[in-house]
């Protein structure tokens, strides 16, 4: 016999961390399909991994549904669809939407009541879900994703808008995916995505990002020491840039090479680096054009860490400087870049340069980073405990290939 209520309290507002991702896990708020239960190891310090469904459905165009299901936009739109429980190649440069595992059942307010559903059995009839402000949530693709090239959105039903989700959604996740360099074989429950889920949008202020850089310093130069205080450059964000400086013979760089075999993201530390790369050397001047629509990847110039109390997000170019993206993976987690004595690690850039040359130089600004208070502290922290792929990084390609 079930309890009457249960009574669940969020005190602080920021990204929710591993401990409250669990607890919306067990209340119903974050579910999968009955046949895949959420795994332990799909929570991250501040994010859950998403996984793919059985089938990819593939469809003619992008799109967002806004006053439709995204159901009934793919029956529109599709040409075909792809069962992936045994594996199926995703062809490059096509369009898929591939319903994910997980599905939401957001809060539609601050003071919510719904049932209790603790580890997939009811145990409370009731739980009512106090908050300072509704939760939302955001998703973005996970690094070795946009490492392979592999262009990824969620879409939620009646959106106007990728990878956003609103506080009182309930319903399924989708997920476009588009291979852009090279061809994919995918399968059910591989994970290409994640979602952080947020109590109110608390962003760190220049002046935040300044005194928290003073006291735990957030961005290292290349002699590994704390970037000054009168060189860090913030506006709505802490700016790095991108390295291209090396000595002769050494690699800054890789382009990606066209009209190449399928990548199996089920086989790590598999494929040979000069199958599917060509790799870019250090230039006399620090200088390099970008051929257009070709994908690069860079390192950052400065090496980053995010303290255990925060969690960062690399956000999108802005195209006033230059037609660039440059970067698919957005999230990165606490404890990235490890503590002060690690000095941090290299941010990788994937970047690509729209309609036209563009001439790149080291230590030319590429990038913002943007950081939002955890609600708590994470239970753990990016690193060696969980084994990430990218701790201490400096220059390097997606965990698929040989390094």
């Amino acid at each position: 016999m079930p309890d009457t209520l249960k009574e669940v309290q969020l005190r602080t507002k920021g990204i929710l961390p591993v401990q409250k991702l669990h607890l919306l896990k067990e209340l119903g708020i974050i579910t999968s399909h009955e046949k895949y239960p959420i795994q332990d190891d799909q929570f991250q310090p501040n994010s859950i991994d998403l996984r793919l469904g059985e089938v990819a459905y593939r469809v003619r165009c992008s799109f967002l549904p806004e006053n439709e299901t995204v159901e009934e936009k793919v029956k529109r739109l599709k040409m075909y669809e792809v069962p992936i429980t045994e594996g199926a190649v995703l062809e490059e440069n096509c369009v898929y939407i591939i319903p994910l595992l997980e599905s939401l059942n957001m809060p539609e307010s601050n003071h919510t009541v719904q049932k209790g559903l603790f580890n997939g059995n009811e145990k409370f009839s009731e739980v009512k879900l106090g908050s300072v402000e509704p939760l939302s949530a955001k998703a973005n693709p996970k690094s070795s994703t946009g490492r392979l090239d592999v262009f990824t959105r969620v879409i939620t039903d009646y959106s106007h808008r990728f990878e956003e989700i609103n506080p009182g959604y309930k319903g399924g996740l989708y997920l476009e995916v588009v291979p852009k360099s090279f061809s994919i074989k995918v399968k059910t429950s591989q994970r290409l995505n994640q979602l952080r889920v947020r109590h109110g949008f608390e962003v760190l202020s220049d002046q935040d990002l300044l005194r928290v850089h003073s006291a735990d310093p957030l961005l290292f130069d290349e002699d590994l020491k704390p970037v000054s205080m009168e060189k860090i450059k913030v506006k709505q964000g802490l700016f790095m840039s991108v390295n291209l400086k090396g000595k002769k013979g050494e690699v800054i760089g890789y382009k990606a090479k066209k009209h190449n075999n399928f990548i199996d993201l089920d086989k790590i530390a598999h494929y040979a680096v000069n199958e599917f790369w060509e790799p870019i050397y250090a230039q006399p001047h620090d200088q390099l054009i970008l051929e257009p629509e070709a994908f690069y990847i860079f390192a950052s110039k400065e090496r980053i860490r995010v303290p255990a109390h925060l969690a960062c997000e690399m956000m999108a170019y802005d195209t006033g400087s230059g037609e660039l993206r440059t970067h698919y993976a957005g999230f990165f987690d606490s404890g990235f870049g490890g503590s002060i004595d690690d000095k941090g690690a290299r941010a990788v850039l994937e970047v690509r340069s729209h309609d036209v040359p563009f001439m790149i130089e080291d230590g030319q600004t590429m990038f913002s980073m943007q950081f939002e208070p955890n609600a708590e502290r994470p239970e753990f922290v990016y690193g060696d405990e969980i084994e990430s792929n990218y701790q201490g990084q400096d220059l390097k390609l997606g965990k698929h290939f040989r390094q």
